[in-house]
């Protein structure tokens, strides 16, 4: 009976899961739509992809819901957006300039510990450690396509920028990590597996530098690239699952391995056999077109807005949590002096405090630990919320108003595909 089985599950699949897609995919192709009716409001289609997907969940209208075949493709979307987001990062617009994020990001993680502890004060967390790491962190996956849609992620303030929120969206990371596993593991283990993930990573590293030199590698790649074989997004594929799977078997999130794939990808490849213009669009064409919308409107569904709203008193920490974030992440940006004028120096402080992926998966974390009740954790998510509705819009007024940043002058954009004359492709290698 084997037929049977297999209609009922296909029966399943379509009623649950097709139907939230179609939800999905309907918001996804809207959502740039209207965005681009109002171009003056300079807001990004994220924010209405989160605002819809609050609309349609349980929160609101209560129409979808979150089902398995949703949340992996969420998972998938933020892996890609934050595989992206490692591509962008070019490290020689970066020279010069690491010591002070580093700074900058100590400052932040100085400035929210005081912030946690202030409100430990007001509303009794069991651990502002944790609140004060949260405070610290910067959503990666949101700032990229901000400054990609504004032209920004090239130039040296969008790389300084990407740079900034990357080094606060994985050091809280590993910081919740270390000190607030739900693991049995040890803080002690804890840095042994990192150190072990340190290793591979630079193995790993150092084998795609030496495969970049081989003729026959980019012969092949050049003779597949356009073909129905794909080689080039089969190997981003391949090496971006290679890295989220070692990351989550030794413990660390998938995103930290996501993020490292594309940096990896990035600096390997010397000769850009694989991150060509080309490749490029590809990749972003199965991320941007499909997977990232689903990561963003299914981030809207899992929004408790009910329990927030059960306990009226809490809506008074919303606005402060917002400007916690504020404070926390934005404040930093005046160490940008050297590098920028004040009016950029705003808009990387708005940008970097635009938080709410990880404030979504430290909420869910913190209630479970006990750290804070579910009415503080809606407030932390709707203050993310509404980081990412009003700071990127103010960020993109600022950076509209001024077409150049003194002293942080664009990358110079790559260098065309050449390969040397003895590996070129053969005359119908590309289709």
């Amino acid at each position: 009976m084997v037929v049977p089985s297999l209609a009922a599950e296909a029966a399943s699949v379509r009623a649950f899961s097709f139907t939230g897609a179609l939800y999905v995919s309907a918001i996804a192709l809207v959502a740039p739509l209207l965005v681009s009716l109002a171009p003056k409001l300079r807001m990004p289609a994220v924010v209405l992809e989160i605002a819809f997907g609050i609309l349609v969940g349980p929160a609101v209208l209560d129409w979808v819901h979150v089902d398995v075949p949703l949340a992996v493709l969420a998972l998938i979307g933020l892996a890609f957006l934050l595989f992206l987001a490692g591509l962008e990062i070019d490290p020689s617009a970066l020279r010069g300039r690491i010591g002070r994020l580093s700074v900058a990001f100590a400052v932040s993680l100085a400035l929210a510990g005081g912030l946690a502890y202030v409100f430990d004060a007001i509303e009794p967390i069991r651990d502002p450690l944790f609140v004060a790491i949260v405070f610290a962190s910067t959503s990666l996956g949101l700032v990229v396509p901000v400054l990609s849609d504004a032209g920004e992620s090239t130039t040296g303030f969008g790389q300084v920028v990407l740079a900034a929120s990357s080094l606060a969206e994985f050091g809280t990371i590993l910081l919740i990590s270390l000190f607030f596993s739900q693991s049995s593991s040890t803080t002690g283990s804890q840095i042994v597996l990192l150190v072990g993930f340190v290793v591979l990573v630079i193995v790993v590293g150092v084998g795609m530098t030496r495969a970049d030199r081989s003729p026959r590698l980019a012969n092949t790649l050049l003779k597949l690239e356009n073909t129905s074989a794909q080689l080039g997004v089969r190997i981003a594929i391949a090496l971006l699952l290679l890295f989220t799977a070692m990351a989550t078997e030794l413990g660390f999130e998938a995103i930290l391995g996501a993020f490292v794939a594309g940096a990896i990808l990035r600096v390997a490849d010397q000769r850009e056999y694989l991150i060509h213009p080309e490749f490029r669009r590809k990749i972003e064409a199965i991320g941007y077109g499909f997977l990232i919308p689903v990561f963003f409107v299914t981030s809207g569904m899992g929004v408790d807005m009910k329990s927030l709203f059960r306990r009226p008193e809490h809506l008074i920490l919303v606005p402060l949590f917002l400007l916690a974030l504020l404070v926390a992440r934005g404040m930093p940006a005046l160490l940008y002096s050297p590098f920028f004028d004040r009016r950029h120096q705003v808009a990387a402080g708005l940008l970097q405090a635009t938080s709410l992926t990880f404030v979504v998966i430290a909420e869910r974390l913190g209630v479970e630990l006990s750290v804070f009740d579910a009415a503080t954790g809606a407030a932390l998510v709707s203050a993310g919320l509404l980081s990412v509705v009003l700071f990127p819009a103010l960020a993109l007024r600022l950076l509209g108003d001024s077409q150049t940043v003194p002293g942080a002058d664009d990358v110079e954009p790559a260098p065309p595909l050449v390969l040397p004359p003895e590996v070129g492709p053969e005359p119908d290698a590309i289709a």
